[in-house]
């Protein structure tokens, strides 16, 4: 038996039949899984949108304090340099002039006491208090308030009247020892200037009064066991350690202090001269 093929009445496909959409649907593939395929228009609305760039924010650093990159003790010394009275006469060797210099026996004593009193007053907090931070301050070899009562005893031996602490001392020392209690960086920032700040300055001028009322006599005020600037090295190390862990914010309340810090000293060195 022959058997020819009947032609189609239309073709399934043909170039009458639309271009832009071909769909198949519900063919029966593997267990019966439904599958459609569509393929739409390259202008149809329904492709995926690209969501529009959004430029990234530009990095911006703060700007450092001076002396940040180096420790909370650089950046105090930056700011008691920018305290120096630029109009009091030095020497070559950072010495006070001595033409300027008048001081008075009276005077020299009233600084001594004064002076014993916030050294006392600092070495005991940190001997006493339970801040853990102060810790790392006890018997650091800096310590003056031992040297200068054994100063006090020396005159009182040579028949001179040692006269009471008076208002900048007391004054200091007061607020000295409220500090401790609310603010350890505070109180430490005034502790490390202090040391510093006779290191620095207070010893010369011991020295230079002492030439000229006793006999350049040398006073327990600036002697010290040891290289006197190892010590202050060590000092800046754990104090610099200590304020790794400090904000900012507490940082810059430091550097404030600093400056209440040389204030209170100022009153006392122009005992005097007073």
């Amino acid at each position: 038996m022959l058997l020819t093929a009947k032609p189609l009445a239309q073709p399934w496909f043909s170039e009458a039949a639309p271009k832009w959409r071909l769909r198949l649907s519900t063919a029966t593939i593997n267990n019966n899984m439904n599958m459609r395929i569509t393929l739409s228009d390259s202008h149809s609305h329904s492709q995926t949108h690209t969501p529009p760039l959004v430029p990234k924010k530009r990095m911006r650093y703060r700007k450092l304090y001076p002396g940040e990159s180096t420790g909370i003790t650089e950046e105090m010394r930056f700011v008691a340099m920018r305290l120096r009275n630029p109009n009091v006469p030095t020497t070559s060797q950072d010495e006070p002039d001595s033409d300027t210099w008048q001081p008075s026996m009276e005077g020299f004593l009233r600084y001594l006491v004064d002076s014993n009193l916030v050294f006392h007053t600092i070495e005991r907090i940190v001997d006493q208090y339970d801040d853990v931070s102060y810790t790392y301050f006890r018997k650091t070899g800096l310590e003056r308030s031992e040297g200068l009562s054994k100063d006090l005893k020396w005159f009182e031996e040579q028949g001179v009247v040692i006269p009471n602490p008076s208002s900048p001392g007391l004054t200091y020392a007061k607020y000295l020892e409220e500090l401790a209690k609310g603010s350890g960086p505070l109180f430490l920032s005034h502790f490390y200037n202090i040391y510093f700040s006779h290191v620095a300055a207070g010893q010369v001028i011991v020295k230079q009064v002492s030439k000229k009322l006793l006999e350049s006599k040398e006073l327990e005020f600036y002697r010290w066991e040891g290289d006197v600037q190892e010590l202050l090295k060590d000092f800046r190390a754990n104090l610099n350690m200590l304020a790794e862990h400090w904000s900012r914010d507490e940082k810059n309340k430091c550097l404030k202090e600093t400056t209440k810090s040389f204030r209170f000293l100022g009153q006392i060195v122009r005992l005097i001269i007073l």
